[in-house]
Formats: structure tokens, sequence, C-alpha cells
């Protein structure tokens, strides 16, 4: 007889085959989890190394910030220095600048003029007097104008008062002084003129009758001319030879 099966087998494969389902969901969830957890442990290493990083820089910026106060320190110290510097530089250029000026001062003067206060406030000088007339005033300004210590004079006020007459006008003035390095400049230059354009002294002849002063004379001219030439005898009776 033909074998018949009357067994559920359809039952008997859904079963199986929702065992298979089953496995896979299991295994894909445990995929999931695996990726999951792998990523995540990646993140973390990505950012301790982005913590680390970070802590570096912050103790990298702390160190800039210290050298940059210390920067900024010795810009300050240097600064200071610079402004010591310059002040001696200017009271070295400036010690002998009032010696000019009252120099210059007795110089630019004229007859006819006469100090009576002198003040000073900074570069500005001002010089208060009384001159003989207006043209002595307008003399003295050309005076100062034409000086190497003094420039830009300024009239302030020059009117008549009192009843001298040789002394009548009274005056005020401002004038600038000149800076000490461009005065020394003129002054050096003035003398380099003057040095150049002073003519050259002529060699000085000897009087008929006056001995020659004996002369230093080289080894090697000696050796080629041994014997020196002698003076001229002088004349007893005071004549030239």
């Amino acid at each position: 007889m033909a074998k018949i099966n009357l067994l559920p087998w359809r039952a008997e494969r859904r079963r199986e085959r929702e065992r298979e389902f089953y496995l896979m969901l299991g295994a894909a969830a445990m995929a999931a989890v695996a990726v999951l957890f792998i990523w995540w442990y990646w993140m973390g290493v990505r950012l301790d190394n982005q913590d680390a990083r970070n802590a570096y820089l912050k103790s990298e910026i702390k160190q800039l910030d210290t050298q940059l106060a210390e920067i900024k320190e010795l810009d300050k110290t240097k600064s200071k220095l610079l402004a010591r510097k310059q002040i001696i530089e200017q009271l070295q250029a400036s010690r002998s600048q009032m010696v000019h000026l009252f120099d210059e001062l007795v110089r630019t003067i004229p007859d006819s003029v006469r100090l009576n206060s002198l003040r000073q406030a900074g570069d500005i000088l001002t010089l208060q007097g009384t001159a003989q007339s207006n043209a002595s005033v307008a003399n003295y300004m050309r005076n100062l104008d034409g000086s190497k210590w003094l420039t830009h004079s300024d009239l302030i006020k020059t009117e008549i008062k009192g009843g001298d007459k040789r002394n009548r006008y009274e005056f005020g003035l401002n004038v600038r002084l000149r800076p000490p390095e461009n005065a020394e400049n003129l002054d050096s230059k003035a003398a380099d003129d003057s040095a150049a354009a002073a003519p050259a002294s002529p060699p000085a002849t000897p009087l008929p009758g006056v001995p020659m002063p004996a002369v230093a004379i080289p080894a090697d001219m000696d050796s080629a001319s041994p014997t020196p030439p002698k003076p001229a005898a002088d004349n007893k009776n005071g004549g030239t030879p």
C-alpha cells in the first residue's frame, strides 16, 4: 500500500520558518547593538582626543598670555627708557643753550634799546624793554631773526610812555628759541665756512743777517748729503751777506 503522511506538515514548516525568522531577528538585533557599541566607543575616543587637544591648547594659551604680559611689561620699560634717553639727549643738546642765548642777546641788542625783563616759557622767549624809536625796535627784530640761536621774532606791543625822549618807547617781543641741534649745525657750518674763507698765512721770510733755525734731517737724506750747507756768515758791520 502507498504510504500516506497524515501529520500536520504545514504547521511544522510554519514553526520552522518562525524559528528561523526569530533567529535572524535576534542576529540582526545583536549586530545592531554591536555596531552601536562600536560607534559609541569610537565617538568616546574622539571626544577624549579632542578634550586632550583642548587642554593642550588651553595650556599653550596660558603660556602665551604670560609671555604677552611679559612683552607688555618690556614694552613699558622700553618706552620709559626711550623717554629717558630722549630727555638726556635734549639736555645734552641744550646744555650750552643758555650760554649762547645770553651771548646772542648781547650781540643782537642795538645801542638804542634796553631790556627790562626776560621770561622763558618752553621755547618761547618774551622780551620787554624800552627803545629810542620804532626803528630801533625793528632793527632789534631783524637782528633777532638773523641770529643762530633765536628766530621768528613777533612784536607784541610798542607804545609811548614816560617823558624820556631817548627811551620812551616801551615794547614787548616774543622770540622763538632755535632747536639746539639746528643751532649747533649752523654753528659748525659757520666755523667751517670761516676756516675755509681764512687765507693761508704766507711763509715767514727770515730777516737779513739772522741765521736760519736748525731743521732735523731724516737718516736717508743724511746719507745722501753727508755735509749740510753751512749758514752764511754774518756781516760784522750788520749789513746783508
